[in-house]
């Protein structure tokens, strides 16, 4: 099964402190492994603050200053220096990924230029670090029932308030994280 373009909600008995109550989104799932960025761990630094401090140079107005404003997110534990921006379709960037046709990941440095202004994409969240899985280790993780998977959802990637992501994405299966739990059964 690829689960590219799906959420893996991380169940309520995770213990592994990057991962508890997360929400990731699968940019990648192949027979080598698997990359995605958590979506709901916000980090204590602002689009815009962080724009400043590696003094990104813009050559277009601002014109959605409110846009920068949103957290940067910790994307997950592997290469936390590296950044990662999640946005809806929009070509012309030196390094993107498209992973459907609404969505994309961007990671060179000609996306931020243009964050807040009239070039930017419509929907955009921006995270350092990603979570990364080598051949057969999320398979493994999903065999020990440590995530739920469901088709991603844009409104909750984009709309959803980051603190309610996780809730959102587990109500979208019909159920309750108290009614969840870690036994795993066998038919």
């Amino acid at each position: 099964m690829n689960l590219t373009n799906h959420f893996l909600v991380a169940m309520p008995t995770m213990e592994d402190p990057n991962f508890k109550h997360s929400v990731i989104y699968v940019c990648e799932h192949n027979d080598e492994g698997a990359m995605g960025i958590i979506i709901n761990q916000p980090i204590e630094i602002s689009i815009a603050d962080m724009l400043e401090q590696i003094d990104i140079e813009r050559t277009l107005p601002l014109v959605d200053p409110l846009s920068l404003e949103y957290p940067v997110l910790n994307g997950g534990p592997v290469a936390e220096d590296r950044g990662f921006v999640l946005h809806t379709l929009q070509a012309g960037y030196d390094s993107t990924i498209t992973i459907t046709p609404q969505l994309a990941v961007t990671t060179s440095l000609d996306i931020l230029a243009q964050l807040g202004t009239q070039q930017a994409p419509q929907q955009f969240i921006v995270a350092l670090g990603y979570a990364g899985w080598d051949e057969g280790q999320l398979e493994q993780e999903l065999a020990d029932n440590n995530w739920l998977t469901i088709e991603a959802n844009n409104t909750i990637i984009f709309s959803t308030p980051i603190d309610q992501r996780w809730q959102q994405a587990i109500a979208i299966l019909g159920v309750s994280p108290a009614n969840l739990s870690s036994d795993i059964g066998h038919a």
